[in-house]
Order: C-alpha cells, then structure tokens, then sequence
C-alpha cells in the first residue's frame, strides 16, 4: 500500500520502511500467536499515512510503534467473544509477557521524551502548577499556599497546562488522553 503522491512516498521510503523489521519483530514478540502480522503492519501504515495527512508526525518511529500496539489492541477488543468449549483448556492458552520490549522501550523513551518538551514549553508558572500538582501529588490548597495564589488559580492553571500539553502533542500527531 504505498502512498500515492511523492512526497508521502519519499517520507515513508525514508522515515517509516527502514524500521519495518524492528516493528515485525516487536509484533511477533507480543502479538504473534494471536494475530495475523502482515494485515496488522498493513493496518497501521494504513493508520499512520491517515495520521500523517492530519498533521506532521515529529517522531514518525515512536508514533509507527505506538500505532501498531493500539492497532493490535483494538484488534482484540473487537475479539473478545471466547467459545465456551474452549474455556475448559484455559491453562494452555498463552500468556503475555508483562515486561515491555525493546523497541516498546525505545517508543516509551521517545514519548517521554515528547512529553518532556510539551512540559517546557509551559509558560514558567504553569509549568511550576503543574509540576507540582502532576509529579509531586500536592492539592490545589498546598500549591496556593506554597505559591501565594488562590486556589482557583492554581486550578486554572493545572487546566490550562493539561490543554496546552493535549495541543502540543495533538499537533505531533499523536491522540491519546492527556490527564
């Protein structure tokens, strides 16, 4: 399925198929007894292409890793009808391994990563608000006390950083939730 025009064509030949491998063995690693591996590395090109029409993808191999993991995902909530016959042999079905990979690893690091820059480029005092309120668990009263702000303040503050942290990353194209 490449793209069609050639300029998507160039980005993905040069950002995304060079880590084709890297993705197969990750998804072989997590998903491969219960999923078909072509059709999911299909899906989330497919995804990824939509994704990048969008909007520019900053870190198109976090955001490539992190596509095919929810694309797996989403495959299993629509299977999770289980025959009733098959539930009698459920200690032979296979487990996963709860410790991420590497790649996970890297696509969590890149992430964090992102992140990190979204916290930075806050305006100082929300950045402090949020910081204090994310990181450090203090309550809205102790943030005011410890800053000499109102309650209130320290509130809309905590709001707008979680929004402008939500457009940051919306606008590398990602989408999941910012709490």
């Amino acid at each position: 399925m490449p793209p069609s025009d050639p300029e998507s064509a160039r980005w993905f030949a040069e950002e995304v198929q060079p880590h084709e491998p890297e993705l197969r063995a990750y998804l072989r690693a997590k998903f491969s007894a219960h999923l078909d591996i072509d059709d999911l590395v299909q899906e989330t090109y497919a995804r990824l292409l939509q994704a990048r029409q969008q909007a520019s993808l900053r870190s198109p191999k976090a955001y490539l890793f992190t596509t095919a993991r929810n694309a797996a995902l989403d495959l299993f909530r629509r299977r999770k009808v289980v025959a009733i016959e098959g539930t009698a042999e459920i200690e032979l079905l296979p487990v996963f391994e709860e410790r991420p990979g590497v790649a996970e690893s890297v696509c969590h690091d890149q992430e964090l990563q992102l992140l990190a820059e979204a916290i930075q480029a806050l305006p100082e005092r929300c950045r402090r608000i949020l910081t204090l309120r994310k990181l450090h668990g203090l309550s809205h009263r102790e943030i005011g006390e410890q800053l000499g702000i109102s309650e209130n303040t320290v509130n809309a503050q905590v709001a707008n950083g979680v929004l402008r942290i939500r457009d940051y990353l919306k606008s590398l194209g990602f989408s999941q939730r910012v709490s």
